[in-house]
């Protein structure tokens, strides 16, 4: 077997996800799916609309909302790199446990109209966040333009340079870029010192261009790319050794957002089912050739499900062990209430299985 039928592992930390508003019918309905993945601890995004978190008040705020609908989860909060930040907020946030700041480039993805034109004017936030362990984490994706020959495709490899340029203005800043997707992203995180990280989702280990092109429910930003990138994204989770890590970019819509009139809404939905994910993409890696099955061990599945994250982060390790089993679960065709139904990745196919022990 390409796999082993089982293996016992400790509680994942998830260090990218979309809870929506809360309270809020979406954050209700998939908040309690973050233990039932077999996960205790996420990094929560702060692009929450009308208006995004931008202060500590709000992300405290947000977090004890969060904690109404399932208060045994560790939620790590976030603020959005908007320009109403200041370096005592900064100095601020770092007091009161808020464990990163994300920054968005305008236009680039859903609900970054406040995001960033140019990281120039955040020099005096940015060198605080640096000398107060304070996270950077960089959606990191130019917008598509025409008129610069920048589309879905290119986007991530186009914004690297910009990865880059931080480090170096600023090297002892920690900095994750998240959910890479290409091999270029990927070289260029194992090119940086070790605060750059990255964070590697679930469905980016198993979709390509052509997935996406075809199914509303597999269409992301950034969005899946080539065999090549896919193959480049599980070679970096077997030999990660710390450089990556889990973060699902789990992002919930109502399926009239996705199915309804107008441009489809950008994010897959994977957060009950986020491990089995992974390691289904594994398999299926195996069998292509792009992973060998000597690579996928215990120790590296512990790493990137739960260990390496959390020590970035600088989170205690996971006190609690899960069990996965390979086909013991099957993925539910929606979730829904009287107000909203959200489509899972891979709806309706048999997954593993996650059982707390």
């Amino acid at each position: 077997m390409p796999l082993k039928d089982s293996y016992l592992l400790p509680a994942a930390a998830d260090m990218h996800v979309h809870l929506r508003n809360a309270p809020g019918p979406i954050a209700e309905l998939v908040t309690p799916t973050i233990r039932k993945a077999g996960i205790d601890t996420v990094f929560v995004m702060p692009n929450l609309a009308p208006r995004p978190v931008v202060t500590v008040d709000e992300a405290l705020e947000y977090k004890k909302a969060l904690q109404a609908y399932d208060p045994e989860v560790n939620y790590l909060m976030s603020l959005y790199l908007h320009e109403s930040i200041t370096p005592d907020e900064i100095r601020k946030a770092k007091k009161a446990g808020i464990a990163g700041v994300k920054a968005y480039p305008r236009g680039a993805t859903t609900n970054s109209q406040w995001g960033v034109i140019s990281f120039d004017p955040f020099h005096s936030v940015l060198s605080t966040m640096e000398s107060e362990g304070l996270v950077l984490n960089l959606h990191g994706e130019m917008p598509s333009s025409a008129s610069e020959n920048i589309t879905v495709m290119n986007a991530e490899s186009r914004f690297l340079p910009t990865l880059t340029s931080l480090h170096s203005k600023y090297p002892k800043l920690k900095i994750v870029l998240e959910h890479c997707t290409t091999a270029d992203a990927v070289a260029a995180v194992r090119a940086c010192g070790p605060n750059v990280v990255a964070t590697i989702t679930a469905h980016h280990l198993s979709l390509l261009v052509d997935d996406w092109s075809a199914n509303v429910h597999h269409y992301c930003k950034p969005s899946a790319k080539s065999p090549e990138d896919r193959r480049a994204l599980l070679q970096a989770l077997v030999t990660s050794e710390g450089k990556f890590f889990l973060g699902t970019d789990s992002a919930p819509h109502d399926i009239s957002s996705k199915k309804g009139k107008g441009n489809t809404a950008a994010g897959v939905f994977t957060q009950p089912y986020a491990l089995g994910y992974v390691l289904t993409a594994l398999e299926e890696g195996i069998a292509r050739g792009d992973v060998k099955e000597e690579d996928v061990t215990e120790e590296v599945l512990a790493g990137f499900f739960s260990g390496y994250g959390r020590k970035f982060y600088e989170v205690k390790p996971a006190e609690r062990k899960i069990l996965v089993k390979k086909g013991g679960a099957t993925v539910e065709e929606s979730l829904k209430t009287d107000k909203v139904e959200i489509v899972p990745y891979r709806s309706g196919e048999k997954t593993w299985s996650v059982e707390w022990q």
